[in-house]
């Protein structure tokens, strides 16, 4: 039977190379919209990381940092999004 701790890892990792997919949409983009959604999704997959991380190690801690990121993360695409919509 496979470990859950090879498992939690594996998903790590997956997340982290979709994490380096996501820096190449902000990196490559187009429009400024395009990096926008690229920021966006490298800040899902970083609180997904988070979570996973947190239940591997099973500690609290990294599912705390994973709220106040998304709270964090949240704010700056509202300030984005304002800030495209101005150019509009």
């Amino acid at each position: 039977m496979i470990e859950a701790n090879l498992v939690f890892m594996g998903t790590a990792v997956v997340l982290g190379i979709l994490v380096l997919a996501s820096v190449a949409r902000i990196v490559l983009g187009p429009t400024a919209p395009d990096r926008a959604v690229g920021l966006d999704t490298t800040n899902t997959i970083v609180m997904a990381a988070l979570v996973v991380l947190g239940a591997a190690f099973e500690q609290a801690i990294f599912i705390d940092v994973a709220i106040v990121y998304a709270m964090l993360a949240f704010v700056a695409t509202l300030y984005i999004s304002k800030s495209l919509e101005g150019e509009a």
